[in-house]
């Protein structure tokens, strides 16, 4: 591998989603966005749910949507665990706006504390693939 680029490994428990070279990654970690460039320091972060933005040594960019995980930076390497993690093309619009309005009809009606965080969480998740959503949409148009 070039000393240019750094490996980048995104996963999920739905198996692996990339898997190459880049020159660039950006993270939705918990503290803010991360930019990630060959010789990182070694970093372990939270990430939240988001874009996870893919600069490739020919200088194309790729788009993931990330719904949470684990980070792993190594100067070499960057492993991105995802709790679930899509391709652009793989997001569908309809199951996030049907899956925020099943949080929103469950934070209305009255739950306990648990299905609380369960439900804030889910609109936390569907709020993000929105917006990962409308953001392709001006890149694309």
């Amino acid at each position: 591998m070039a000393t240019d680029s750094i490996h980048v490994d995104i996963v999920s428990a739905e198996g692996e989603i990339f898997s190459g070279a880049a020159k660039m990654v950006f993270v939705p970690a918990t503290e803010g966005e991360l930019g990630i460039t060959p010789r990182h320091a070694p970093l372990l972060s939270l990430i939240k749910a988001g874009e996870v933005r893919v600069q490739t040594p020919d200088g194309q960019e790729q788009f993931f949507f990330v719904g949470g995980g684990a980070l792993e930076i190594q100067p070499r390497k960057v492993t991105v665990l995802a709790d679930t993690a899509l391709r652009a093309k793989d997001v569908d619009e309809a199951a996030a706006l049907a899956a925020k309005q099943r949080a929103e009809e469950m934070l209305a009606g009255k739950v306990d504390r648990i299905e609380q965080a369960e439900a804030l969480a889910e609109l936390a998740r569907a709020a993000a693939q929105l917006k990962f959503i409308q953001k392709l949409r001006k890149i694309k148009g």
